[in-house]
Parts: structure tokens; sequence; C-alpha cells
């Protein structure tokens, strides 16, 4: 029987735990995918681009007045060929998600890129811009908000009507009530009073650049707090404004979500290139302030406090456990104070969510297996990965949507993809026309160029090949299955275990074990073989049957032609053809120091006029060894 300090130091461990278990209640996380979800806890739905079709029943919106889809994305106003013409003044264009979502009690995130092209006057102005709306219904907007007043309201009934609506404007004309022509505003009743505003300069970040720029919105419904992120695509998102807010203050618990722009007496094209969104339903309770549910749970824990006495039996078995789960709470607190100081970082999944999304991981939904999970051993190395993805932003890309590390299992969420991977159509499964083929490297050369000089510290994939790049229903491709990424820093090469694809890995990693930006040139090389032979790759790296020799015997010939897929039944351009496989070999190059850089294979391929890499009428032979890459050499020789 337990003596008595016995049951107070249980008293006590229990009523510590209590304390942690409902501290727990209150952490919370929304989230984005790419496919839509729409059920009693869960919100989401995803445009990764635009077309005429979503404007039709079905299409997934309602566009209203002057919305016009264009390729790729939706015009919200736009300036005609005739720059005198009535369509470009006193315009106003409404986008909504067509179906109404429950807004609170939620946490929400959103993300959308938009661009904004200017039709300056004779004193340089133009107008008005562009705005992020949670309306209170489906209507269009008010017959007079053209101009300065966004699509939200009409000037006309200032102070008569009480909209029950949210907006975040992207403001590009200076009005009297206005910071400057340069500004992101939280609205509510009126954009001539905003609850706040902040100029986009100290960000350097210019709305009527025409540049296409990001913006991401999170709205924390336990902290009944809005945080807004904005940057430049292919920039990392910076933190702009951070708003206390308590949405059930200001509009119903039900509305529409979407967009609203408009001009006045200026004109201005506002487009919408991708929008994202994700809810997550909250108990009801995280309505009530703070201190009115600190006062709820003063009540409880007493309560439950007597409960736990009752079942003091049961305490040394249940204290092992609740020790084991603190520690492990302990370790996620931990990564989650990292995950959160990382500003432009993905959102973080429930399991549960990832699981009705993908029918509990049916193999149904499989569209094919990367690295990621045979190199993610540890937490806090999983999330420095998370950080290191999740701030890539470039159009070739694949973007990392979010995260979820629960169950044990930790799990990455991407964009989904309609035609699955290069490899399907490497394995004969379909057929790409050359035009596709010349997108396809045109693309993947982009996303390496921007990965080993564009994004910062330089990135080395490592594992380049056809099922690490993924096309959407355009065909175009994406870099994916970031895991075997490495961060060089300035460092010469990353050293780490033999890593990579057999058949794509250059020559020079046997030896030396360091990843360099080189060794993904000669990958990216392999891949272009591929894509214009139709030819997979073997893992051989001289000899018969090995592509790269075939290849390199066609040059020689003076018949690189000859290299080109049959199917494509001459439908071809013979002189980019020629382009594309001299710049492959050249990138095959055994002399790392002689590959060219992906800036300049990226020139070929896009300007006809661009020199072409010098290359040998032979291959070269032997492996060429850096003297300051080996870490494990076969032989005293540095370079054989």
């Amino acid at each position: 029987m337990l003596n008595p300090p016995k049951i107070l130091q249980h008293f006590l461990l229990f009523y510590t735990i209590i304390i942690i278990l409902l501290q727990q209640e209150v952490l919370s996380s929304s989230s984005y995918s790419s496919s839509t979800c729409d059920d009693d806890d869960h919100v989401i739905f995803s445009f990764p681009k635009f077309n005429t079709s979503n404007c039709k029943p079905g299409g997934g919106l309602l566009c209203m007045g002057a919305i016009s889809p264009g390729e790729g994305y939706l015009n919200m106003t736009t300036v005609s060929s005739n720059s005198s013409s009535k369509s470009n003044f006193n315009s106003i264009g409404r986008v909504l998600y067509n179906k109404p979502i429950q807004i609170w009690p939620t946490s929400f995130c959103t993300s959308f890129s938009f661009k904004i092209f200017p039709h300056y006057n004779e004193i340089g102005d133009s107008g008005d811009g562009i705005a992020f709306v949670i309306a209170q219904d489906n209507s269009p907007s008010p017959n007079q908000s053209f101009g300065s007043y966004l699509g939200l309201q009409d000037p006309l009934l200032e102070g008569k009507k009480r909209y029950q609506q949210l907006a975040i404007e992207m403001d590009t004309f200076k009005n009297e009530w206005d910071l400057d022509d340069n500004h992101i505003g939280i609205d509510t009743q009126s954009v001539m009073n905003s609850l706040i505003t902040k100029n986009l300069n100290s960000s350097h970040i210019d709305l009527k650049s025409s540049k296409l720029i990001r913006v991401k919105i999170i709205y924390d419904g336990w902290k009944k707090e809005i945080q807004i992120y904005v940057g430049y695509e292919g920039n990392p998102l910076s933190s702009f404004l951070n708003q206390s807010l308590r949405l059930s203050k200001i509009v119903p618990s039900q509305v529409y979500i979407g967009f609203t722009a408009s001009t006045g007496l200026l004109a201005e094209t506002n487009q919408i290139h991708d929008w994202i969104f994700s809810s997550t339903k909250l108990p009801e309770n995280s309505v009530m302030d703070n201190k009115k549910r600190k006062i709820v749970l003063a009540s409880v824990i007493p309560i439950l406090g007597c409960l736990v006495l009752l079942a003091l039996i049961g305490a040394p078995i249940i204290r092992r456990r609740m020790i084991q789960k603190r520690e492990r709470i302990r370790r996620m607190e931990e990564l989650e104070r990292q995950y959160t100081a990382a500003a432009a970082t993905p959102r973080k999944f429930t399991y549960k969510q990832l699981a009705k999304a993908t029918k509990n991981f049916s193999k149904d939904n499989l569209l094919g297996s990367g690295g990621f999970g045979s190199v993610y051993k540890g937490e806090r190395e999983y999330l420095a990965e998370i950080c290191t993805i999740g701030r890539l932003r470039h159009k070739n890309i694949l973007q990392l949507q979010g995260w979820c590390h629960e169950n044990e299992q930790l799990l990455l969420v991407y964009d989904f993809m309609a035609n699955k991977s290069l490899n399907e159509f490497m394995a004969g499964q379909s057929f790409l026309d050359w035009k596709t083929r010349c997108k396809i490297l045109t693309g993947l050369a982009s996303s390496l160029l921007y990965l080993h000089e564009e994004c910062g510290d330089p990135v080395v994939h490592r594992d380049v090949k056809p099922s690490n790049v993924m096309l959407d229903a355009d065909f175009s491709p994406y870099l994916g299955d970031f895991g075997l990424v490495r961060l060089l820093k300035n460092t010469t090469g990353v050293t780490t275990i033999l890593a990579g694809t057999v058949g794509y890995m250059a020559p020079e990693l046997i030896y030396t074990g360091k990843a360099t930006t080189e060794s993904d040139v000669y990958s990216f090389g392999v891949l272009a073989l591929e894509v214009v032979s139709g030819k997979k790759a073997s893992n051989l790296i001289v000899g018969e049957g090995c592509l790269v020799d075939y290849a390199w015997d066609m040059h020689t010939k003076g018949s690189l032609e000859e290299c080109v897929d049959p199917k494509l039944s001459g439908n071809f351009d013979k002189n980019q053809v020629i382009r594309i496989l001299t710049t492959a070999l050249a990138c095959l190059h055994l002399d790392s120091n002689m590959r060219p850089k992906m800036r300049k294979v990226l020139a070929v391929l896009i300007n006809s006029d661009e020199p072409l890499v010098e290359i040998p009428e032979t291959r070269p032979r032997g492996i060429y060894v850096p003297l300051y890459g080996i870490s494990n050499p076969f032989s005293g020789s540095n370079t054989t």
C-alpha cells in the first residue's frame, strides 16, 4: 500500500502530466496540399495554375466582373491594346472559391502568387491593386467599388452599410489615406481606415515591378493572430506583417474566399498565377479568450486531480509511460522551436490529414519512391533538410508544401504532378514530341542553375535522373526528391557515403566520395542523352551497351543526329539536336574541370547563337580525380 508521501508524489506527477496534456491540446497546425480535400475537419484545395475551365461550372471558381483567364493565370483586370478603351478603366474583377468554407474556429494557411503590370499615365501613376478577400457571401463586388476601393466597398454607402469581410490589400496607388503606392494592408469595414498598413520598401519589393510575387498568409486560430509573408517568386519569403485579429468578431463562420482587383481613372493589369489554401477545424473553445480558457482549465484540473487519486494503483506503470511521453514531447517542442524560427519553411501536416488524402497510404496512390526514407534517420537532420528544401523557390523545382512528424513517421508533402515522372516516358509507356523534350531539358537546366548559383549557398542535388524529374499536366518539368541534397556552403564538395544512382553518378565520385556541382552537371548530361535518344542509361561507365560511349562514337563519325529517338520519325530540329547532344557530351567529360557550368548549358539551350562548348573528337579515356577530392583512393595516383 502506498504511504502518504508516495501518494503526494504521484498526485503531483499526475497533476503535472494533466497540465502538459491540456497544454498540448492548444497546439495546432494548418497546412495545404495540392490535392482537393473537403471534409468536416479540413479544407484543402489548390490551383497550381489557371485556365478557362476554372471559370466554368465544375471548374472550382466563381468568376465575376472583369475576370478573364489567360494561359496559366487569371487576369483580374486587364489593359487592352487600345490604351483609350473604356474597358481599361473603372473595372472590377472578383474571383471566389465556389464553395463556402468554415473560417472559424479554424487555423488556416493560404499562399498565392501574382503579377501587376502598370500602365503609367503622363505623370507616372497606375492603379489600383489587388486584394485577398474573406467575404460574407458569394455576391459580386459592389457596383461603385472600382478604383481605390479595390472591389471591396461602395464609397456611397460609407458608414451606412456594415461589411462582414477581411481583406489583405496589395495597393499600388497612393490615396490621401494611404502610406504610399507600394504597401500591404489589412482591411475590414473600410479601405480608408485599415487595421494596419506597411510599405514594402524595407522588403525591397515593388508591387508594380511586373515580377511574380508570392504572399503567404497564416492565421493561428488559437492565438488569434495573422501573419503575412512576402517575397519575389524564387526567393525565400520574409515575415512582413503580424497582427492580432479575432475572425469571429469580423466575419461569419461560413464565408467565401478569393481575390478582388480594380482600376479607376488609371489602368493596370492584375494577374493571379496560382493559389493554395488549407484550414484545420479547431475545438469550439478556441473561440474564447485565452484568459477565459485558463479559467476553465483551472476549474477542470482539480477535478481531474481527484480522479487521478482514485487510479493510484496503476501509478508506477503510468508514471514510466508518461515520463517517456514527456521526453518525446520535449524533443518535439525543441524541433518545433527550431522550425518556427525559420519563417519561410513549409507548413506542418497531421498524420491523419495525410492518411486521409492518400486513402491510408494506399499503393493505388503511390507515384514512386525516392531516396528520402533511407537518408533521414535523425530528427535534427530531418528538420534541417526541411528548412533547406523549403526555402527553395523556382518554377522548375518541385515545391515542398508541408511535412509531418507523427507516430515515428517522417513525411514530406509535395505538389501533385499529373504526369508523374519523366521515367514513365523513358520506359516507353508514352510518347514525348521534340518540342516537349526540349522544354523538359531547358527547365531542368534552369533548376540546376538556380541550385548551383542563384539560391544563396550552392546546393548539390546528387541524384539527377528521370524518376526525379516530375511532370505536371502541361509537361513542365520539376526537379524533385531532395532526399540526398546537400549544401556546399564554402566547401569544395560534400564528403559522404557514396550516394546517388549508378549510371548517373560522375566517375570521380567512386574515388572521392565528394559531391560537387560538376557531378550534378555529369548527371544532367546522361539524362539529356536519354531524353534525345529515348534510350535508358545503363550502369556501365564505358564499353559496349553504354549510352555515353554510343553517343561519343556517333560524334566521332559526325553522325550525332543518329542518336535521336526513332519514334520521332524525323520530326525534330537537326540543329537543336546537334547543339543539345554536343552540350551533353561536354557535360560528360571525364575531367570534372572541363565540364561547363549550368549557366553555359542553359544559354546554349535557349539561345541558338550561343557558342557551343568545344569537345574533343573522341571520348577522353581514364578517370580524372581532383587532388583535393580523394577521401579513400584505390591507388597512390591522383589521376588515372
